[in-house]
């Protein structure tokens, strides 16, 4: 099955390496001004949707869903529920985190609904890619020097955390106390996190990209 990439309005200032993660056969929807990014991506799209209240409508017969201004889904939250509805199960999300909080956030979250939908999905922006650790353990290669572990669901039980620099055995994280910034990838070594109960967001840094 082919995997669905879903452009968002939001900066992106790394077009060559967001480039490097399509495939041939991806299936692109660009939802409102991420229309914006379509020509420094050079990928053309297979479905545009959006109330445009951010871009002018496209004058194209590419397929376009055009969405009332009042609605309770963003463009993004609908162009992966319409995704889903076409039968996709693997995401990458792009250009939809940084500038308004409410938006990045959202789309966040965007990661949890296809997670419980049974979908595999990827975030990735200008600072680092972002996915959903649970019970099957997830790898963090060296390239990656800092990663952190992000508790969005209630309380993460059983997290182990091997080939980094503080490693974890059978910890816990909850919303209310977040300790899992800034860990490290031992040099030559692949750390692996995996969690028992509930999930945690998974951030991995880019190498250019200083800790705060």
């Amino acid at each position: 099955m082919r995997r669905c990439v879903i452009i968002g309005g939001a900066e992106i200032r790394t077009y060559d390496r967001v480039r490097q993660y399509f495939r041939p056969d991806d299936f692109f929807i660009y939802c409102d001004c991420g229309l914006r990014h379509q020509k420094a991506l050079g990928a053309e799209p297979d479905l545009i949707v959006g109330d445009f209240d951010s871009h002018e409508k496209p004058e194209t017969d590419r397929e376009t869903i055009v969405l009332p201004v009042k609605k309770d889904d963003t463009d993004t939250v609908f162009a992966a529920k319409e995704a889903m509805r076409r039968g996709f199960d693997e995401f990458l999300l792009v250009g939809v985190s940084g500038g308004r909080l409410d938006h990045t956030l959202v789309n966040v979250y965007l990661l949890v609904m296809l997670r419980e939908r049974g979908k595999r999905a990827l975030l990735v922006d200008d600072y680092s890619e972002m996915e959903l650790v649970g019970a099957e353990p997830v790898e963090i290669p060296e390239r990656f020097p800092f990663y952190s572990l992000v508790n969005i669901t209630g309380t993460a039980r059983g997290i182990t955390e091997t080939g980094c620099k503080f490693p974890l055995d059978n910890g816990e994280i909850h919303c209310g106390y977040q300790y899992g910034t800034s860990n490290e990838v031992l040099p030559g070594q692949t750390a692996v996190v995996s969690v028992k109960e509930g999930l945690l967001l998974l951030i991995k840094d880019f190498p250019e990209v200083q800790r705060g």
